[in-house]
């Protein structure tokens, strides 16, 4: 059978163009989609804005409509994240590491770096908070098979008493808990724990947490309200426990060898 030929190309060549074509383009659509947020990016060193790169690699303006009437969103919208960086740098050169000012816990740096997100709560399908405490989720109950943590102590990484278990946050969605929320001993401030940080020790009847000392609880970010917490408060909440794990005490901020 003769074969096919079309202006010299036969047809494999013209499809293997063809997905050349197709695959270029498909890179230029992400790389314009993955920078609607976050760019222009900043030099290391002097917080210049670099380059877009041309209209090969910039997001044209795009209206997105948000859920439950909550109005809609353009991006790229020129905003840039308005946190004060408490950190300073520890040489003078691009990617040299940062080093927290103050309080570490609350410099926003390491492992304590949170996102500004929006100050609603995340929400079902329905539009109902998704993350909420049992005493609102009233169809919702622990497992008897499990321990239930309210009534217990909370203990920091030094063994010291933080306070005590009050309530239990669960994920509507998940069927997961997401927070223990604890009050601090000696207070009636109340704050929120999230649940892989805490460890339920059930032969000693207690919650130990040792991301932090007991006396650095009372530091911990508060809710707005005490029924739901918002995407913001979340990003804060999991920052500043997280924190812990690299600046509760001086030594572990320390090389290991």
């Amino acid at each position: 059978m003769d074969q096919v030929y079309n202006g010299g190309l036969d047809w494999a060549e013209w499809v293997l163009y063809a997905f050349f074509l197709f695959f270029f383009g498909l890179v230029v659509y992400l790389r314009r989609e993955d920078r609607r947020e976050g760019y222009p990016l900043e030099d290391d060193v002097s917080g210049r804005h670099e380059p877009l790169g041309g209209l090969l690699f910039t997001a044209q303006p795009k209206v997105f409509r948000l859920p439950h009437d909550s109005g809609t969103v353009s991006k790229p919208d020129s905003t840039r994240d308005t946190a004060e960086l408490k950190a300073r740098r520890t040489a003078p050169w691009a990617g040299s590491p940062l080093e927290p000012e103050g309080d570490p816990l609350q410099a926003g740096v390491g492992p304590g770096a949170y996102a500004q997100r929006a100050k609603t709560p995340d929400v079902m399908m329905h539009g109902a908070p998704r993350i909420v405490p049992l005493r609102v989720a009233e169809d919702f109950y622990l497992d008897t098979r499990d321990p239930d943590p309210r009534g217990m102590q909370v203990i920091g990484a030094d063994n010291a008493v933080a306070g005590t278990i009050t309530d239990v946050w669960v994920d509507r969605s998940e069927y997961l808990i997401r927070y223990l929320e604890m009050v601090l001993a000696g207070s009636d401030k109340r704050v929120l724990v999230p649940m892989p940080m805490a460890v339920i020790q059930r032969g000693r009847k207690r919650v130990k947490v040792n991301a932090l000392l007991a006396a650095q609880f009372a530091g911990a970010p508060t809710l707005a309200s005490y029924d739901q917490i918002t995407r913001d408060e979340e990003e804060r909440v999991c920052a500043f426990v997280g924190a812990g794990t690299l600046y509760a005490t001086p030594a572990r901020a320390e090389p290991w060898l």
